[in-house]
């Protein structure tokens, strides 16, 4: 699947749970394997980090975008295949998104949650046609699919919002559906 980018949204932390660091490590290995680039955060910290390292031993092309203010904080990972520095968190997940071809979305905190919520309302809007995955480690996004069920049933979202993202439970799931 050779020039095929996937925008990977994750946490700039590790969490609680060790499945959430080996599923980033599992999908950054998985991403080189099938010659795809990865597209992500530019953070060499969290489960960014693990994804990005996990890619980078494999052989697969990375492509990193991190605003200035977040180059120390997130570690910028400057020995990326294509590493790009931004002005604003706008700008980069602008970037990111504009250079890939389908986005997952890891656990994570509300910046991961920023960045799903604007794939998924840009696609609702029909500005793009891109899929969008949740990798549901260990249940990690049942809250937030109750939360959109709960958005549609209460009417302030029509039903084929929920079209517009699958929630896959592994990484090998991901990977037969983007194949």
């Amino acid at each position: 699947m050779s020039s095929f980018s996937l925008c990977v949204y994750c946490g700039a932390r590790p969490g609680t749970q060790p499945a959430y660091m080996a599923t980033a490590t599992e999908l950054g290995t998985a991403i080189a394997a099938a010659g795809m680039r990865l597209v992500y955060g530019a953070g060499d910290v969290g489960l960014m980090g693990a994804v990005a390292r996990a890619a980078q031993a494999g052989g697969g092309a990375t492509f990193g975008v991190i605003p200035t203010h977040l180059m120390q904080i997130e570690v910028g990972k400057a020995d990326l295949s294509t590493f790009v520095v931004t002005e604003t968190m706008h700008e980069r997940k602008k970037v990111m998104f504009m250079n890939a071809d389908a986005v997952v979305v890891l656990p994570g905190g509300a910046g991961s949650l920023d960045e799903f919520f604007e794939a998924l309302t840009w696609r609702q809007l029909g500005l793009h046609e891109k899929p969008i995955y949740l990798l549901n480690v260990d249940g990690y996004w049942d809250p937030l699919r109750a939360l959109i069920d709960h958005i549609v049933a209460q009417g302030f979202a029509d039903a084929t919002l929920l079209d517009f993202m699958e929630s896959v439970p592994d990484v090998d799931t991901l990977m037969a559906r983007l194949g």
